[in-house]
């Protein structure tokens, strides 16, 4: 637990750099020791049978995974967090939490595919009904709402396509219907948006991306307000799917410096951008901070800032072209690796995967091709594009 609660007026560096901070705890040092638990003993057999001690078991929690969670709830401003061992994971469990047999689901269309997956794989299963909705919908989600709708699923910006939602808008329409929101805010992260302040139920993090940082670790977060928490609480103790406490321990250390690393995530990724909407070969970009991507209005509404990822169309009016292309395009790189997962301090390219959607549909123009700005320089990455623009041309 944390020394002291910091003030929302702090810096955000400098909550970064103190929250889950306590030395005075372990001895003066200045970051919580790795504790690799699994076993935890009690002094006597009371103590034992009441459970009456800070710690029982090491899938309950320790001091390394207990820094990490109270960070988190400091960012998020949340009743509780867990720390789970992938991304995934971190979207399924509240599933799992809030939904049961005959319950009905929304999610958005432009969700994170193996979600999809796991509502198709795993939720069918259980009879659990899911329905997928526009992103762009709005308060006219209320269409969608049925008497055992328990949970709203949202995702902003959208996968790949980056389409913007009204979160407030969705949040009063599912409370009103006695419905939880989630929300995957990976992209964002508490620093640019802070769900739970707008009216979200659950924030979602693959922390694997901006909080560790360094493409060396799997993790994710879930964080919930007073309504979710015990639920949610629940379900991570009873599934067992706690986060390692090496990985927990490393993505606390990657946590002190996400502020100034997104800054930079920032600053090269718009400067890139915006170069791209004048480009030849560029039929688009899709980046909600650009002024001529839709829903630009609700990304400065309600955020705060925008990341390292976002995407291009390219220009190929020949659909039997697209994916030749696009492969001529990525083979083509020399500073961007090939490679999936984003956030991390190297540059990512990958041709998007959009055959999924049902109602938020690909472009027509031409394949997506989605780019993670890492922390090279600017042109550098802006010559290797172009690099690969010519080769997609001439392919």
């Amino acid at each position: 637990m944390s020394k002291t609660k910091k003030s929302s007026q702090t810096g955000i560096n400098t909550r970064l750099a103190h929250a889950g901070y306590a030395p005075r705890s372990f001895f003066g040092f200045v970051n919580p020791p790795v504790v690799h638990a699994s076993t935890v003993l009690f002094p006597d057999a009371a103590t034992m049978v009441s459970r009456d001690q800070k710690y029982t078991y090491g899938t309950h929690g320790t001091p390394t995974t207990d820094a990490l969670t109270s960070a988190i709830d400091e960012l998020e401003g949340s009743e509780g967090t867990v720390a789970v061992p992938s991304g995934l994971a971190a979207v399924t469990l509240p599933f799992m939490a809030a939904l049961s047999a005959g319950d009905h689901l929304l999610v958005v269309d432009s969700v994170y595919s193996p979600t999809r997956n796991f509502c198709a794989g795993m939720l069918a299963r259980f009879g659990i009904e899911t329905t997928y909705y526009d992103p762009r919908i709005g308060a006219d989600i209320e269409s969608l709402m049925q008497p055992n709708t328990k949970l709203v699923h949202t995702e902003a910006p959208g996968s790949n396509t980056f389409e913007m939602q009204d979160i407030p808008a969705i949040a009063e329409v599912a409370h009103a219907h006695g419905a939880l929101v989630s929300m995957d805010n990976t992209w964002a992260t508490p620093l640019y948006f802070k769900p739970l302040d707008h009216g979200v139920d659950i924030s979602i993090h693959a922390a694997t991306k901006y909080p560790a940082g360094h493409s060396d670790v799997l993790i994710g977060t879930v964080s919930a307000n007073k309504t979710a928490w015990p639920a949610i609480k629940k379900t991570f103790s009873m599934l067992g799917i706690c986060a390692a406490p090496d990985d927990s321990y490393m993505t606390l250390r990657g946590l002190r410096t996400m502020g100034i690393r997104l800054a930079r995530h920032q600053e090269s990724t718009l400067a890139i951008a915006r170069a791209l909407e004048d480009m030849q070969g560029v039929a688009r970009v899709l980046h909600p901070a650009l002024e001529s991507f839709p829903g630009h209005d609700i990304w400065k509404r309600d955020f705060c800032g925008s990341s390292g990822i976002f995407s291009i169309v390219l220009d190929v009016a020949d659909a039997e072209r697209q994916q030749a292309k696009a492969h001529a395009f990525l083979d083509a790189l020399q500073v961007f690796g090939l490679g999936y997962s984003w956030g991390g301090y190297e540059s990512l390219a990958v041709h998007a995967n959009l055959s999924d959607r049902t109602i938020a549909l690909p472009p027509k123009e031409g394949p997506v091709i989605r780019l993670q700005i890492g922390l090279e320089d600017v042109e550098d990455l802006m010559a290797d594009i172009e690099r690969g623009l010519a080769a997609a041309h001439s392919a």
